[in-house]
């Protein structure tokens, strides 16, 4: 991701290289529909609220997502 100042880091998925992984920041100056962001390793973001992130999080938690990962 090009500009990241001001954004508090939280996850970086991978770090075994360094090809620009997907990370995932919070944005404390965003509006609250735009706080969470996640970003691709082209650059790209994905941004959303706390609950709806949290959304996520808890339906991977279900194991709701665990068929993605067998693909």
């Amino acid at each position: 991701m090009s500009n990241v100042d001001g954004l508090e880091p939280v996850a970086t998925f991978c770090g075994d290289c360094d090809c620009g992984c997907p990370q995932l920041f919070v944005d404390p100056a965003a509006p609250n529909d735009r706080r969470v962001i996640l970003t691709d390793d082209f650059g790209q973001r994905v941004q959303m609220s706390a609950d709806q992130f949290s959304s996520i999080v808890a339906d991977a938690k279900a194991g709701k997502l665990d068929d993605i990962t067998t693909a």
